[in-house]
C-alpha cells in the first residue's frame, strides 16, 4: 500500500508537471472503485489546476472552487503519459491537460478520487479526515502531544502508529523502522513506554519518512512515481524484510511475527 512517502513524492510529481495548466477533459472508464467516482469531477474540466497538497494518505489536486480527493489504495498509482499512449488495462481514470495526461492506474481498485466543494473549513467537515492525526513533518506533531497519545493505550506502539491517531502516514515498513531505529519492541503496550522512550521514537519516525521520501519512497510491488520512477528506500532497510539475517546493530538475528495481520520485523536482542 502506498504510504506517505509514496503518496508525497506523487504529489510532487503532480504538482510539477500540471500545477498552472488547464484540465481539458476527464474520462472515466471504469467509475466502480472503492467509492464510485462521483459524475460532479467532471466540474473540474476548463478550470486550471491551482496547486497539489497531501493530507496524510490523501492527494488534493485543488482547481479553486473544486477540490479532488485522491487515495492510492493499496495497489493504486498516478502516471504521466501522452495523450495518444494507448490506455492500459487497469487505468481507470484520465485528465488530460494538453500534450500530457495524467492517468490513475489500479489494479485492485480499492483507491478512490472524491470530489469536495471548496468551502471555508472543508478540510475540518470531510468525513476522510475527521479522525486523523497530525502530519509527521507539522508543528503539532511534538515529543510532548506524542507522549500524550500515547497515555493509557493498551494496544501495542506499534499499532498505535499504524492507526494514525497519534501521527499519520506511518505504514507497516516504516514503523518496523523506525521501532528499530528508537530500540522499542513493536508488541510493547504504548501506554508502557517511557518519555525517553517515546521523544526517541519521534525522532525515528520524522528521520525514517524524510528518508524514505528523499529515497522515493519503497517500490514493495508495483509503486512507482508518476514518471515511471522507482522507490528504493526498501533496499536501505534494517530490519524489513530482512527475517533471518544478522541485525546491523548487534548481529543477532532479526525476527519475523504476525501482528494484526501484518509482517513485524524487529531484533529481540536491540529493541525493549
Amino acid at each position: 500500500m502506498p504510504e506517505l512517502p509514496e503518496v508525497e513524492i506523487t504529489k510532487r510529481g503532480v504538482d510539477l508537471h500540471f500545477t498552472g495548466q488547464r484540465l481539458l477533459a476527464c474520462t472515466v472508464r471504469q467509475p466502480r472503485l472503492r467509492w464510485p467516482v462521483p459524475v460532479e469531477v467532471q466540474s473540474c474540466v476548463k478550470h486550471i489546476l491551482q496547486g497539489v497538497e497531501r493530507r496524510s494518505k490523501y492527494m488534493l489536486m485543488d482547481f479553486g472552487a473544486q477540490v479532488l480527493v485522491v487515495h492510492l489504495g493499496m495497489s493504486g498509482s498516478l502516471k504521466i503519459v501522452n495523450a495518444s499512449t494507448p490506455w492500459d488495462k487497469h487505468d481507470h481514470i484520465e485528465w488530460n491537460f494538453g500534450d500530457k495526461v495524467l492517468r490513475y492506474n489500479d489494479p485492485r481498485r480499492f483507491g478512490s478520487v472524491e470530489y469536495v466543494e471548496k468551502v471555508p473549513g472543508w478540510e475540518h467537515s470531510f468525513i476522510r479526515f475527521a479522525k486523523l492525526g497530525p502530519e509527521p513533518f507539522s508543528e503539532a506533531f511534538t515529543p510532548d502531544s506524542f507522549f500524550k497519545a500515547t497515555r493509557g493505550k493498551k494496544v501495542s506502539i506499534k499499532a498505535l502508529l499504524l492507526s494514525g491517531f497519534a501521527v499519520v502516514g506511518v505504514g507497516n515498513i516504516y514503523a518496523c523502522e523506525a521501532l528499530f531505529r528508537s530500540a522499542i519492541r513493536p508488541g510493547k503496550a504504548a501506554g508502557r513506554l517511557s518519555k525517553a522512550n517515546v521523544q526517541a521514537l519521534h525522532a525515528a519516525v520524522v528521520a525514517v519518512l524524510t528518508e524514505a521520501i528523499e529515497r522515493g519512497g519503497s517500490t514493495l510491488r508495483n509503486f512507482q512515481a508518476i514518471d515511471g520512477e522507482l522507490g528504493h528506500f526498501q533496499l536501505h532497510c534494517d530490519v524489513y524484510g530482512r527475517e533471518g539475517q544478522p541485525c546491523k546493530r548487534c548481529g543477532a538475528t532479526v525476527k519475523r511475527r504476525v501482528m494484526n495481520q501484518r509482517s513485524t520485523f524487529y531484533c529481540a536482542q536491540c529493541q525493549e
